[in-house]
């Protein structure tokens, strides 16, 4: 095993370490897909936002907001409810 794969993956075998640098590839593709969603997912908010304020309504619609907490806290417990804040705040910013 060289020291480098130990290094970056804190792996103790040859065979842990391709498998771990496997993994990442899969997380780094991953990652860069979810970014784009997350992007694409602000693109279209600021279409609802920009719809809603030139019809005279508000910038935000909270009960809207409370149904996506509600979703992602379904289905990711907890932390899906931080994970969804974290979205609703790249998408129509601090309220």
């Amino acid at each position: 095993m060289t020291a480098t794969a130990t290094e970056k993956t804190g792996a103790r075998t040859d065979e842990a370490a391709n498998v771990i640098a496997d993994a990442r590839e899969r997380i780094d593709a991953l990652d860069d897909r979810i970014i784009g969603l997350i992007q694409e997912r602000m693109a279209v908010s600021a279409v609802i936002q920009e719809a809603r304020i030139a019809s005279g309504g508000r910038r935000v619609n909270l009960s809207r907001e409370m149904e996506i907490l509600g979703h992602y806290r379904e289905a990711l417990g907890k932390p899906g409810t931080a994970l969804a804040m974290t979205l609703l705040e790249l998408c129509r910013g601090r309220v």
